[in-house]
């Protein structure tokens, strides 16, 4: 497990969390709407395994990634636009009914909440599918700002959202932290010169999470909360004792 680094979390002031995969398993959603979709196509089931695999760099992606199981790029283009046209449909009918918080998401939250640490979500995922799950499940109200794939030009890696997030707070770069579960939101991060750190469960491409560019890996967002706190009223006791 990649050891944190502490002294980079003494100033944090927001937090900038992912959705799928960091505080929600949406992965049995995703299974259920592709072998739909699939099923329309007369092509084979996929199993959950590969689908979690595919996740991660937006809807256009996914939907490429599960075509060129069967087909070659020219192929799964001109099956592009209905296949995704029949999984968006599959999906909006079942979003959130196969999906499950992690374990001390919603403590996590909490503590950071309590801790006076603004929140965000910036996900990859639509915000035509984010907004109700998020409602759904009961997290919506935590989160200041609510960015989608479909929110900027440019989705993650790119910082582009994470910056948009850095301006609505009016906090600089070093003065937020990402988490998340994959290199999307490393890369981002890193982009955009805030912080990061990434839980070891989700999404990460295949990847193993520990080969990723983070400031560390933390097991649950509640230990993540756990150690802004305990670094930010170190990092106060330090300030208030230097002469």
């Amino acid at each position: 497990m990649k050891a944190v680094i502490p002294s980079l979390f003494g100033d944090i002031r927001a937090a900038i969390i992912d959705l799928d995969g960091t505080m929600l398993d949406t992965a049995p959603d995703f299974h259920v709407a592709i072998n739909r979709m699939r099923a329309e196509l007369a092509l084979a089931p996929l199993g959950i395994g590969s689908i979690k695999e595919f996740v991660g760099k937006g809807t256009e992606n996914l939907i490429r990634r599960v075509l060129a199981v069967d087909f070659d790029e020219p192929a799964a283009e001109r099956h592009f636009e209905p296949a995704m046209a029949s999984y968006l449909d599959h999906y909006l009918a079942i979003n959130g009914d196969y999906s499950s918080l992690y374990q001390d998401v919603v403590a996590g939250l909490d503590k950071l909440r309590s801790d006076g640490i603004r929140l965000a979500c910036v996900t990859n995922k639509p915000l035509a599918f984010a907004l109700p799950l998020l409602e759904r499940t009961r997290l919506h109200g935590y989160f200041e700002v609510i960015y989608g794939g479909d929110s900027f030009a440019r989705k993650k890696p790119d910082p582009m959202p994470l910056l948009q997030v850095f301006a609505d707070f009016c906090v600089a770069p070093q003065q937020v932290v990402a988490i998340g579960d994959s290199s999307n939101d490393a890369q981002a991060a890193r982009a955009a010169g805030c912080r990061v750190l990434n839980v070891p469960y989700g999404y990460n491409h295949g990847q193993p999470i520990q080969d990723v560019d983070s400031d560390g890996i933390v097991e649950t967002l509640l230990q993540a909360a756990q150690l802004i706190s305990a670094q930010h009223a170190a990092h106060q006791l330090s300030t208030a004792t230097t002469p």
